[in-house]
């Protein structure tokens, strides 16, 4: 015990603590006299031109420093700027000689609805399965997806269909809330003597629209034809001394007595579908936009031709469908009422317009007929194939462009729009990721 504490008294001596360093001054800063002033540097070479001049010799001594208490001129040359531009990095400068990326492209969509024999659409295809083909030259696919879309539907209502059939319109009508879901908008127009909003776009199954559609019922026309020929014709039916029908009135702008002239039907369905049209181009376009007809197709007295009307539904990406009453939807006249006599009126101008956009028509004469197409036609327009490519034609040229669709199977109906005009809302990406699943 002994020796281990001689040890560490031996130890505790080798290990002493040295003092810590004593604190020494700041040297001053080189080349620097005087005070130091922010944002004027130092006041070193200042002298006050009233003082003194210094004296020379060997005990004048080699600093300016002024003495304590005298004042100083302010400084003659302005302080430099100080700010935070000073401290922010700036782009470069572009010459003419740098290069610049262009990108002018315009992104196609394409909605496809493929049907099989029996009318039914037919699930499970692929993007392998279609092809896509621009005025003959086939696109490589970059959007293929089969998911439903919300829809920005615009409901048609004709009514200058006669009293009989006005009548079946007016009970179906009910039923359309029934064919959309709460993710889809509906704006109501009707027409007969010129087109009508009856409401802007709302959701579909808001009370409103119930409300609208009670509105919009109508009586109809008559369904007596005039006569204006042989022993049957002129004022038939008096009522004191005058036709009941002042149309037929002898000496009007009807006719004489001898000939009477049987005023014109008017079917203004082109301003119908380019008043809905024209609503429909402010949707998103996220959403399918429709234009759904109820109209037996005849087409007369519009101040909107056929051609603008189409052009306008081609350029904003819009669809046309319809169920067709009346006349037109007869067996074997349905067909037959598409086929235009010159200097007639147009019995079916519906089915053009269905054909060269995409849609589809429905022929019911039947309340509960009309009833089933609006939910079968409104799930054609939510659950189509959606196919999208880059156009290889010249960026937004203004000339029509033709489309055809190609399903690698047989026994298959295609139904997409025939072609489209390029517009400056396709120069952009598309609203969904381009993937190809």
């Amino acid at each position: 015990m002994a020796l281990l504490g001689a040890g560490c008294v031996a130890f505790a001596q080798q290990q002493a603590v040295p003092d810590a360093p004593t604190p020494q001054p700041t040297p001053a800063l080189s080349g620097v006299a005087g005070p130091i002033t922010p944002g004027q540097g130092s006041a070193a070479g200042i002298t006050d031109p009233t003082a003194p001049a210094a004296p020379s010799g060997a005990g004048a001594s080699s600093s300016n420093t002024p003495e304590p208490g005298a004042s100083l001129p302010a400084s003659t040359t302005p302080p430099p700027a100080q700010g935070p531009d000073q401290f922010q990095s700036k782009a470069p400068e572009y010459t003419s000689d740098s290069p610049t990326l262009h990108v002018a492209v315009n992104f196609v969509e394409v909605p496809v609805t493929v049907k099989d024999s029996k009318g039914k659409q037919v699930p499970g295809l692929t993007w392998r399965d279609f092809r896509v083909f621009e005025n003959g030259q086939r696109q490589n696919l970059r959007l293929f997806s089969s998911d439903a879309a919300p829809l920005a539907i615009a409901f048609v209502i004709d009514q200058s269909l006669t009293m009989d059939v006005m009548e079946k319109v007016n009970r179906s009508l009910d039923s359309i809330q029934g064919a959309l879901t709460p993710y889809d908008e509906i704006a109501v127009f009707s027409y007969n003597h010129g087109a009508q909003e009856r409401t802007g776009f709302t959701g579909a199954q808001s009370a409103r629209v119930n409300a609208v559609l009670a509105l919009t019922k109508s009586t109809g026309t008559e369904e007596i034809v005039p006569v204006n020929t042989g022993p049957l014709a002129g004022c038939n039916v008096t009522a004191n001394g005058s036709c009941v029908d002042p149309n037929l009135q002898p000496g009007r702008s009807a006719g004489s007595a001898a000939f009477i002239t049987i005023p014109k039907e008017i079917h203004t369905l082109n301003d119908a579908i380019l008043a809905a049209a024209k609503e429909l181009s402010t949707r998103p376009k996220i959403e399918r936009r429709v234009i759904y007809v109820v109209s037996d197709g005849k087409e007369a007295g519009s101040k909107a031709t056929y051609k603008e009307v189409l052009q306008y539904l081609q350029t904003n990406n819009i669809a046309v469908y319809g169920t067709l009453v009346g006349d037109s939807a007869r067996w074997g006249e349905g067909y037959l009422s598409r086929v235009h006599i010159p200097f007639t009126m147009y019995e079916n101008r519906l089915a053009g317009y269905a054909i060269a956009t995409g849609g589809t028509l429905d022929a019911e004469r039947g309340v509960n007929g009309i009833e089933n197409s609006y939910a079968e036609l409104a799930k054609d327009a939510r659950t189509q194939y959606t196919l999208g490519y880059y156009s290889h034609e010249p960026f937004i040229d203004g000339k029509y462009r033709r489309i055809e669709v190609r399903v690698e199977r047989s026994g298959l109906e295609i139904v997409s729009k025939q072609g489209y005009y390029p517009s400056a809302l396709d120069a952009a990406a598309p609203t969904s990721s381009p993937t190809l699943r």
